[in-house]
């Protein structure tokens, strides 16, 4: 039988491709996953390195700090992903780090031109997760339910 995948934000695993070059180290969520065959994603260190300027979601389009729109790069390296990884069954999940402008998945910040936060929503792939693996299970770190050991819905 083969093992479950998962698709885990890759800063949650330990990696220090985060902005700033350090991690978000997950401990309960690495055990969760010892069944799993984890398969790391990380959008942004690929494609901008790490450290790295920030980029934030303003409207519908991501934005380095210094004024750069990256949107097209970005949909670029997440759709490449996918079409490496595109056979997830019904059983496998997808864990995103929250409020990342990649990542987030209702809780990234969205901005104005201003750079205001007007709402919070998906980071891009999030959205792109979402419309590609509509029937799989997509969660963050925060709705990670250590206690029962398993990923719930909001």
């Amino acid at each position: 039988m083969l093992k479950k995948k998962a698709i885990v934000s890759a800063c949650l695993l330990g990696e220090r491709c985060r902005y700033d070059g350090k991690t978000k180290y997950h401990d309960s969520l690495i055990e969760f996953l010892k069944d799993y065959e984890v398969i790391p994603f990380c959008p942004e260190a690929p494609l901008f390195g790490t450290p790295r300027e920030r980029i934030n979601v303003v409207g519908n389009n991501i934005i380095t700090d210094s004024g750069e729109d990256v949107t097209v790069r970005l949909k670029d390296e997440i759709n490449t992903f996918i079409n490496y990884h595109d056979s997830l069954s019904e059983e496998d999940i997808i864990i995103l780090k929250s409020k990342s402008p990649s990542c987030g998945l209702g809780t990234t910040p969205i901005l104005n031109e201003n750079g205001d936060v007007v709402k919070k929503g998906d980071g891009i792939a999030a959205k792109i997760f979402k419309q590609y693996y509509n029937n799989n299970n997509i969660y963050d770190e925060n709705n990670f339910n250590i206690e029962e050991n398993r990923c719930q819905k909001k």
